[in-house]
C-alpha cells in the first residue's frame, strides 16, 4: 500500500491511497492520482511495484521530478536518474523544487512472514518426475498442444488458464500476472500487472477484480521459485487480499525467460480446504516452462507486428511525401506541364518506355525538370508501388558515393561501425535515379556497369554479390559523347546508359508553355502563402515569354515565388514587379513594336529591325549574320535588297 499526502499544490491537504502495482501521476484525466496544477505534465510520472522495490519513474515530464529524502536531493530525469527506488517518508516534488507540487510518501507493505509449505526454485525444478504420474500425462500433453497452437498473446493466456485447470483439478481460480512489456527497458521500469483471471467452468472473466496474493507473489519474484501455501487465511499472515478472497490454498508459479521473470501464474482453491500437492508443483513446472516460452514468443510476435505496421505506415507516409516533393502531386501521376509540340513529343516518348526495363537517360540543361521526368518514368510504370530513390552523384566524394550506392559491411573502412544498405538494395523492385551521372568517378563507373548488366552489386568490404532488381534512370546536363571522347566517361557505360535517351527541351524552345507554368506556380504559391492573387497582366506575361530564362523552369519558379512575396493581396502582377533581368527585354519590345498598319506592313517592320540588329551585333559580317538568323548568305542578300539595306 502506498499513501500520498499533498503538502504543496492546489489539492493541498488531500490524501490518495493505492495498492496497485502501477500508480500513474499527472494532470490528465485517467491518471491514478490527478493533480490539476499547470506545472505538472499530463503524464508526469509513475510509481511501479517491481516485486523487489517500489520505484518512481519520470515520464519525460516538462518540468522534471525530484525525490527529497532528508537533506538529500535526487533528481529524476534523463541526465541523472531515470528512476529512483522510494523509501517511506520520501517527498516527491513534481516540477521545480521551489514551486512544484509536493507529495509526502508513506509505504506500508503486506506482511512477508507468511508460512510457506513448499518452495522450489526454478533451478531445482525436475519436470521429468511427471512421467511417473501416468494419469496426468494425457491432460498435460493436450494442454501443451493447446498452448502451442495459440497465435496472439490473448489466445496464449486463455490457453494457459484452461490448461492449468486441466492439469490441476483442485484449482478454482487462475490469475496471470505479467511484467509490463516495455519497448525500451532502459527508459522505464516495468511493474507486474494482473492481465487475466479465469474461474473454473466460466468462459468469461469474473465481474470484479480478483486480488493477487501479494505475499506469495513477492516470494515467487524474489526467490525465483514455485511457492505453495495452504489454508491461507490462517497460515499466510492474514493479508488483506487473502482474507478478502477466503483462499484455502494457493500456488504461485513463475513464468521465466533466462534470468528474467516474465510473470507469475497464480492458482487458487477457494471452495474447500485442501492442499495443492507436490505432484501439482511438478506438473505446473512442466506447464510453466512451455507457457513461459509461449508468452515470450507471443509478445515478440506482437512487437514485430506492431513494428511492421508502424514501418508500413511510415513507409507509406514517406513515399507519399517524397512523391509530393518530387512531383508536386500527392494522389495523381506526376504533373508535367506543357502543351508545346516539344513537350508533347517528350511525353509520347516517355509513355513508350515506362513499362520496360530499359535504362533511361534524361538529357537537358540545368533546371529543365529532369528529376520530374525521372519521377514520371517511375510513377507511370508498374513499379509505382515500390520506392523511387534519387542520388545526386555530384553531391558526394568518391569514397562516400560508393558506400552510398552499394552499401558497406561493418569494419570495411574507418568509420564503418555498422553494416549499411546501399541505395541499389533499398530501391530493389523500384527505381534508382542517378542525377549528374557524368560526375561519377571513373573508378566507380565499372561497378555501375556491372550493376546495370548483371543486376548484381557488391557492398564495400563484402566478398559476395547480391542480386537486385532496380530500374535505372540517369540524368546529365553535359554532352556525354564529348565526355567519352575526352576520356572522362567510360564508353561501354555510355552505350549501356543511352539505350533510350529523353531530351527535355529548354524553356526558350517552348515559350508557349511559359503562361501555363507561370500560372501553375502562381496558384501553388498563393495557396502556400494564403494570399489570393488576381493573376498576370498581359504586358507582364509578354515580358516573361520574351525572356530566355537561362535557368529554365527552376528560374521561372523562383521568379514567380519572388513575385508572390511582392504583390499585394488580390492585385495583378505588373511589369514593374518583375526582376531587372526580365524587364531588360521591355526596351527591346518597344523598339520592335511596329506602327499600325496591315499585317504584312507590321511584319515587314519587325523583320527589317531584326536584320539591322543582326548586322549590328556581327559588325556587318553578313556570313555570321546569316548563320545567326538561320538562313543562307544568299537569302540574307535577297532580304537586304528587299528592304533597301
Amino acid at each position: 500500500m502506498i499513501r500520498f499526502t499533498i503538502q504543496e499544490g492546489r489539492l493541498k491537504g488531500q490524501t490518495f491511497e493505492s495498492a496497485n502495482d502501477v500508480v500513474r501521476l499527472g494532470r490528465a484525466e485517467g491518471n491514478d492520482v490527478v493533480l490539476p496544477d499547470e506545472i505538472v505534465s499530463g503524464e508526469h510520472a509513475r510509481i511501479v511495484n517491481s516485486g523487489e522495490s517500489i520505484v518512481l519513474v519520470d515520464l519525460r515530464s516538462t518540468n522534471g521530478t525530484v525525490v527529497v529524502r532528508g537533506d538529500e536531493r535526487l533528481p529524476v530525469d534523463d541526465s541523472v536518474n531515470r528512476s529512483v527506488a522510494l523509501k517511506d517518508g520520501d517527498v516527491l516534488v513534481l516540477g521545480p523544487e521551489d514551486r512544484g507540487v509536493r507529495l509526502g510518501v508513506q509505504l506500508s507493505e503486506d506482511p512477508q512472514d507468511a508460512q510457506i509449505f513448499a518452495l522450489r526454485k526454478i533451478a531445482d525444478l525436475k519436470p521429468a518426475v511427471v512421467e511417473k504420474d501416468q494419469s496426468r500425462l494425457p491432460a498435460l500433453y493436450a494442454a501443451q498442444k493447446r498452448i502451442g497452437a495459440a497465435q496472439d498473446l490473448n489466445e496464449v493466456l486463455v490457453a494457459i488458464t484452461e490448461a492449468s485447470f486441466d492439469v490441476v483439478p483442485n484449482a478454482t481460480h487462475v490469475t496471470i500476472i505479467l511484467k509490463d512489456d516495455e519497448d525500451d527497458q532502459k527508459q522505464a521500469v516495468s511493474g507486474y500487472v494482473p492481465v487475466m483471471t479465469r474461474l473454473r467452468g466460466q468462459e468469461a472473466a469474473p465481474a470484479g477484480p480478483i486480488p493477487v496474493t501479494r505475499s506469495v507473489f513477492r516470494k515467487v519474484i524474489t526467490e525465483r521459485a514455485v511457492v505453495l501455501a495452504a489454508d491461507a487465511p490462517t497460515e499466510v499472515g492474514q493479508t488483506e487480499s487473502i482474507v478478502g478472497a477466503q483462499i484455502r490454498s494457493t500456488m504461485g508459479v513463475p513464468l521465466w525467460r533466462g534470468e528474467e521473470i516474465l510473470g507469475v501464474l497464480q492458482l487458487d482453491n477457494r471452495e474447500s480446504k485442501g492442499m495443492f500437492a507436490a505432484a501439482d508443483i511438478d506438473v505446473m513446472a512442466v506447464l510453466a516452462h512451455n507457457a513461459s516460452l509461449a508468452v515470450a514468443n507471443a509478445r515478440l510476435l506482437q512487437r514485430l507486428r506492431i513494428a511492421e505496421e508502424r514501418l508500413k505506415k511510415e513507409n507509406a507516409f514517406l513515399k507519399t511525401r517524397e512523391q509530393e516533393r518530387r512531383t508536386g502531386s500527392k494522389n495523381q501521376m506526376p504533373e508535367i506541364i506543357g502543351s508545346s509540340n516539344a513537350m508533347r513529343h517528350l511525353i509520347e516518348q516517355l509513355d513508350k518506355v515506362v513499362d520496360t526495363r530499359v535504362t533511361v537517360l534524361i538529357e537537358g540543361e540545368t533546371g529543365v525538370g529532369k528529376e520530374l521526368v525521372a519521377a514520371s518514368v517511375h510513377y507511370r510504370s508498374r513499379r509505382r508501388d515500390k520506392l523511387f530513390v534519387g542520388q545526386n552523384c555530384a553531391a558526394m566524394p568518391e569514397n562516400l558515393l560508393e558506400s552510398e550506392l552499394f552499401g558497406h559491411k561493418k569494419g570495411a573502412f574507418t568509420g564503418a561501425v555498422e553494416e549499411k544498405k546501399g541505395l541499389f538494395e533499398i530501391a530493389d523492385g523500384g527505381t534508382l535515379f542517378l542525377d549528374e551521372i557524368t560526375e561519377t568517378p571513373i573508378s566507380l563507373q565499372s561497378k555501375l556497369l556491372r550493376a546495370l548488366q548483371e543486376g548484381e552489386i557488391r557492398p564495400v568490404g563484402a566478398t559476395q554479390e547480391k542480386k537486385v532488381n532496380v530500374r535505372i534512370v540517369a540524368a546529365t546536363n553535359r554532352n556525354l559523347e564529348k565526355e567519352v571522347a575526352e576520356g572522362r566517361f567510360r564508353e561501354d557505360l555510355y552505350y549501356r546508359l543511352k539505350v533510350f535517351p529523353l531530351r527535355v527541351p529548354p524553356l526558350r524552345e517552348r515559350r508557349e508553355d511559359i503562361p501555363l507554368l507561370a500560372n501553375h506556380f502562381l496558384t501553388r504559391f498563393a495557396s502556400e502563402m494564403g494570399k489570393p492573387i488576381a493573376g498576370f497582366t498581359q504586358q507582364a506575361m509578354e515580358l516573361l515569354q520574351a525572356y530566355d530564362f537561362p535557368g529554365n523552369v527552376r528560374e521561372l519558379q523562383n521568379e514567380v515565388q519572388r513575385l508572390m512575396i511582392q504583390v499585394d493581396p488580390g492585385a495583378f502582377v505588373t511589369p514593374d514587379l518583375l526582376s531587372p533581368r526580365v524587364r531588360q527585354v521591355e526596351g527591346i519590345l518597344d523598339k520592335i513594336r511596329p506602327t499600325k498598319g496591315t499585317l504584312k506592313e507590321m511584319m515587314d517592320q519587325v523583320e527589317r529591325w531584326l536584320l539591322i540588329e543582326s548586322l549590328r551585333e556581327n559588325s556587318n559580317n553578313k556570313t555570321a549574320s546569316a548563320k545567326l538568323l538561320g538562313i543562307t548568305r544568299e537569302g540574307l542578300h535577297k532580304k537586304l535588297r528587299q528592304f533597301g539595306l
